[in-house]
């Protein structure tokens, strides 16, 4: 068996290599072309952002979910024995920057 090639089989791999060359650079081209990198950049910092977002809103979440269930039964009804001395302090620091207030004047 003879491993040559003719004239015409060669020509048609070079035909075909010079067309893969060229989606390969054209590839490049886009992979390095300045918006392209930009546009890069962008979704990744999005992605970060997102991803930051979403962790914050869950630890947001889950301290609102604990402070509620300070102050609400697992029935719905409110805690009272919890609710009126935290109302008492929210009254009474709110009094006091009110009175403070009024002696600076």
């Amino acid at each position: 068996m003879s491993d040559a090639r003719t004239p015409a089989q060669i020509e048609a791999d070079i035909i075909s290599r010079r067309e893969q060359l060229a989606v390969v650079l054209d590839e490049i081209g886009v992979r390095v072309h300045p918006k392209t990198i930009i546009g890069d950049a962008k979704a990744k910092a999005a992605q970060s952002v997102d991803r930051t977002a979403g962790r914050a809103f869950v630890a947001v979440n889950r301290s609102v979910s604990e402070v509620k269930a300070q102050f609400v039964a697992e029935d719905g009804s409110p805690r009272l024995e919890r609710v009126i001395p935290a109302a008492l302090l929210v009254v009474g620091v709110v009094g006091l920057l009110t009175v403070s207030k009024y002696r600076r004047a």
